[in-house]
């Protein structure tokens, strides 16, 4: 009795210090995620922060410096001047942003749509593994810092990324994958990652941990942070196949129908839905987008239907660039003849050049008479 007793209070006292140590191991591990994300971008930490030694490194001050001086340019040119246009333009949103063909680009989905509760990203760039930087060498840590850059230069330049390179790029180094990218996107967007958990979805499109489904043809990472104000957002990205059969097997198409409906980003999108390989996800964007946003490599004109659709065309359609033969749009040209279209001060898409780039805003015609 007395034995059984014992066993009883040490069991009850185990449970005790576990409750009291499971809250500090989490705050921990989301602090963590947290500082190696402004380790990665470049930002100044915490003297408290056990990862702030390595940012005395010359090698990590060379790599701030030069992340610095980039943000600084890319803001101004072009984030700035999108938060502008999309608050003049889309200033009803939906609290859902799917933005199909993305790859890690969170920065645009949150230049256009900065309010969002939950955005879907998808691309099929490999999420990698949870960034872990704790004990590398100044070496290894300098080798790490120089591959994100390389990452990162295509964005930061032509406000897309580069598919071939990414392929290379983010499978090499310990840090490696979409998640480091991501990891800095939000770190400069002035978020703070509160949890990170890789997750994959079966073929109805439930969560689960990643490892409990090796098979999973839809493999991806939840994280949830804040921005300055506190509120708490989501972002899922899932590598996944979202072309005609695939994206039904995978569980991702019903992953986000139970999302409802949203409003979508679609640029650098590589013409895909222009073919007949991809007719599921453009379906689905159409039907459940309140509001598109897009370059002329989203939906094809002629797949709106015209009596449910407002457009408000931007910029200048010149038509594809040369390595997309056969994907100029004869009515999309017709549509910015027809209209004033208004001066883009930002470049988006391929056309990336001054002047050059097109923006076509298409808002539902039943949620515009609602909101305009």
């Amino acid at each position: 009795m007395i034995a059984r007793h014992s066993a009883a209070l040490a069991a009850s006292l185990i449970a005790g210090v576990l409750l009291l140590v499971a809250p500090g191991a989490a705050v921990a591990a989301d602090r963590n995620a947290a500082d190696t994300a402004r380790l990665l971008a470049g930002m100044p930490l915490d003297a408290a922060s056990p990862l702030a030694p390595m940012t005395e490194s010359g090698s990590w001050q060379r790599h701030a410096k030069r992340f610095d001086a980039a943000w600084d340019k890319f803001e101004t040119r072009q984030l700035k001047r999108i938060r502008t246009w999309s608050d003049a333009h889309i200033p009803q949103r939906k609290p859902v942003v799917y933005y199909m063909f993305s790859g890690p680009d969170y920065l645009y989905a949150n230049a256009f749509f900065p309010d969002a509760s939950t955005y879907i990203l998808s691309g099929l760039e490999p999420v990698g593994p949870i960034p872990d930087v704790a004990g590398l060498s100044q070496g290894a840590l300098a080798s790490e810092l120089a591959q994100l850059q390389q990452s990162l230069n295509s964005v930061l330049s032509f406000s897309f990324f580069i598919t071939k390179k990414m392929k290379t790029q983010l499978k090499a180094g310990r840090i490696r994958g979409t998640l480091p990218v991501l990891y800095v996107f939000l770190a400069r967007a002035g978020k703070t990652i509160q949890d990170v958990e890789l997750i994959a979805l079966d073929e109805e499109g439930t969560v689960h941990p990643d490892a409990d489904l090796p098979k999973s043809r839809a493999r991806g990472v939840k994280i949830v942070f804040a921005g300055e104000g506190g509120k708490e957002q989501t972002l899922y990205y899932f590598s996944t196949d979202v072309s005609n059969g695939a994206i039904e097997r995978s569980g991702f198409l019903k992953f986000c129908e139970g999302h409802g409906r949203g409003d979508a980003l679609l640029k650098s999108a590589s013409y895909l839905m222009h073919s007949g390989g991809f007719t599921t996800v453009r379906d689905f964007v159409l039907a459940r987008s309140d509001a598109i946003v897009q370059d002329d490599s989203g939906i094809p004109l002629r797949n709106f239907e015209r009596e449910d659709w407002e457009f408000d065309a931007f910029g200048n359609y010149l038509g594809p660039i040369s390595i997309f033969p056969g994907r100029y749009q004869r009515d999309l040209r017709a549509l910015f003849a027809r209209q004033k279209t208004d001066k883009l001060d930002f470049s988006i898409g391929y056309r990336w050049r001054p002047n050059q780039s097109n923006l076509l805003l298409a808002r539902r015609a039943d949620h515009v008479s609602k909101t305009d």
